[in-house]
């Protein structure tokens, strides 16, 4: 009993179900940089010097978002 060997061939791809809707490929858009964003978080203060209680989740979230560019712009430093 002989053996036949076969080319190893990658699977092929199905194209009807690859397509995703237009919502799912639109691209995000690029992350703001942590000096654009420390400029936002400036403008909150300075707009008063204390953050009023329905500025306080928009300060949380800016900031969120300034140590995740900083620690972007230190991996790509890197």
């Amino acid at each position: 009993m002989t053996q036949t060997s076969r080319p190893v061939t990658a699977p092929r791809r199905d194209a009807a179900r690859d397509t995703a809707s237009p919502a799912a490929r639109s691209v995000a858009p690029p992350p703001r940089s942590a000096a654009v964003v420390n400029a936002e978080i400036r403008a909150l203060w300075c707009a008063g010097g204390r953050l009023a209680e329905e500025r306080r989740g928009k300060y949380e979230a800016l900031l969120a978002e300034w140590s995740a560019a900083l620690r972007a712009e230190v991996v790509t430093a890197a």
